[in-house]
């Protein structure tokens, strides 16, 4: 029992270091954890405001955010709503650039 405890704490103590060696910082690659949740935060809020237009109610709009970048991809039945898409995303607050790639049917 003192050796599994032993070597618990030795591996908890290695996490503990490889935690604080990394710590929360971005890379090129990848977003800290408050990158993260903002992202989701805007994601959230552009889909809400695009389900509050009536027009775009009823389409399949996928939205992602990676670090304030907003991505519209999905189906949509006129370029109209396309574009009223994008502006709708582009007035949420956080959002520092939109990509829309809706496709009108």
């Amino acid at each position: 029992m003192a050796k599994f405890r032993r070597m618990a704490m030795v591996i908890l103590c290695a996490c503990m270091m490889a935690s604080f060696t990394t710590g929360c910082r971005t890379t090129p690659k990848h977003d800290s954890a408050g990158e993260y949740v903002d992202d989701t935060v805007i994601t959230t809020r552009v889909k809400a405001a695009i389900f509050d237009e009536l027009a775009l109610k009823t389409f399949q709009i996928n939205v992602t955010t990676f670090q304030g970048v907003v991505q519209l991809s999905g189906f949509v039945d006129s370029a109209e709503n396309a574009r009223r898409a994008g502006e709708i995303a582009r007035g949420v607050k956080g959002v520092k650039e939109v990509r829309n790639d809706l496709i009108a049917k």
